[in-house]
């Protein structure tokens, strides 16, 4: 086979067969495909997209381009829970140790930023010392022990989906259905989990725009669960604003403490309980929801559930003192309070521009390679439907120069829309997806 004549035929709008797809992904795990032709067929996917034949195809040969755990035979239930990425989005953070801390084992596989939303690893790494890149013996080890590991792309597990990963960030491939879709259920598949929960982001801040087209993903990726025999349920929720406050990878820590304490941002900290509850339930550790619910309200109290998150990150070389303790996670040098250019309701937030501007501030990449601050970012003040007067706090920079934080001052204060009458919030979930 030649590549050139894959991307034509993708680029022509045809069906790729089952073994062009093995034999594409093979010869790109082995570097025999440079990064530029890939980059060349991801755009052509990205165009013309992939009927449900060649997603589960795409799927299984990055699943089978490296290890499979199969944790799921060493310890039972395991679950496993990703999200589709947006702006603020700290759930897995608070809802694995959780999980863990309810009694249910939690092996994560987790990813870097992708565009302008967060990567749950690059916000692990802001503790000092953390260590996501795990060999397969060290996943087990730390899995059996701790009921819990917080693992980052390796090359042994799905090592073809870690190479396209980073590539579609840079060439804006990333929102993209079969992609994600075949993204996240090779790893998952390669972990080899008993039950697996996706947060299936819409709005302005996901890569998905719309809950139709989230609703989509969420169908596809969960019938690849029920063909792979995973338990694999979805929740549909909306990214039309940052999750909770913080958008940093710091900042973002130091917030799913806080929601492991029962002292975080309303909205985001009733989606993580909601779905450790789902999590519990669907695993039978509760009969049902209102059963669930009292056990993670149990763990929170308790200070069983933070409690869980030091416990890891102490069995994965970071410093668990920073958990206890989240005052001593790294802090820009320079803060600075955008306030309100006038009174009335926030009526919309830009999520997606609100990502960007972190980005710029150091929080993310834009291109392959780029190293992240952890310290930077940003802390919204006020939400979607709050009411502000004039002058009153809107959005605290967390800045590298003061010259970077005043020039993000224009950017920020234009992902605002404002509204004299009162506004009404959407639900955050908006649906729950079960095997058919």
């Amino acid at each position: 086979m030649q590549v050139v004549e894959l991307i034509s035929k993708k680029r022509d709008g045809e069906a790729l067969t089952t073994e062009e797809i093995d034999w594409l992904i093979d010869q790109y795990t082995k570097n025999a495909i440079p990064d530029y032709q890939i980059a060349a067929w991801l755009m052509a996917v990205y165009l013309r997209g992939m009927n449900a034949r060649e997603t589960s195809d795409l799927t299984l040969a990055m699943m089978r381009s490296g290890e499979q755990l199969r944790v799921r035979d060493i310890v039972t239930p395991v679950v496993d829970k990703h999200s589709t990425g947006g702006v603020g989005d700290k759930v897995t953070l608070a809802v694995a140790p959780l999980t863990a801390a309810c009694g249910v084992a939690v092996g994560k596989m987790s990813g870097r930023g992708l565009g302008h939303t967060g990567g749950t690893v690059d916000k692990l790494e802001s503790i000092q010392g953390f260590r996501a890149t795990l060999s397969r013996a060290e996943f087990i080890d730390i899995l059996v022990k701790h009921n819990i590991v917080l693992a980052g792309q390796s090359q042994d597990m799905a090592p073809a989906d870690g190479k396209m990963y980073a590539l579609r960030d840079v060439t804006a491939t990333v929102s993209s259905l079969p992609l994600i879709a075949a993204s996240i259920m090779s790893k998952k598949l390669a972990i080899g989990s008993s039950h697996v929960l996706l947060d299936v982001k819409f709005g302005s801040g996901a890569f998905m725009k719309t809950q139709e087209l989230a609703r989509e993903l969420a169908v596809v990726m969960v019938e690849i669960g029920k063909l792979a025999d995973m338990h694999t349920v979805a929740a549909i929720t909306s990214m039309e604003q940052p999750l909770g406050h913080a958008v940093g990878n710091a900042l973002e820590m130091a917030e799913a403490i806080a929601i492991l304490r029962g002292e975080g941002p309303v909205d985001i900290s009733e989606l993580c309980y909601h779905e450790v509850a789902e999590l519990l339930v669907m695993t039978g550790k509760a009969a049902n929801m209102s059963e669930a619910e009292r056990q993670v309200e149990q763990a929170v109290r308790s200070g069983a559930g933070v409690a869980k998150l030091a416990e890891v990150i102490a069995a994965q070389g970071g410093d668990a003192r920073q958990v206890e303790r989240p005052a001593l996670l790294p802090t820009a040098p320079v803060r600075t309070m955008v306030t309100a250019p006038r009174s009335g309701y926030i009526a919309g937030i830009d999520a997606e521009q609100i990502g960007l501007v972190s980005m710029r501030l150091g929080a993310g990449r834009f291109k392959k390679g780029d190293q992240i601050d952890h310290r930077t970012g940003l802390v919204l003040q006020a939400k979607l439907g709050d009411q502000l007067r004039a002058g009153e706090p809107l959005v605290e920079i967390h800045a590298r120069t003061v010259s970077e934080a005043e020039g993000m001052r224009d950017a920020l204060l234009a992902c605002y829309r404002w509204s004299e009458a009162p506004v009404t919030v959407g639900l955050l979930i908006g649906e729950i997806i079960h095997p058919s």
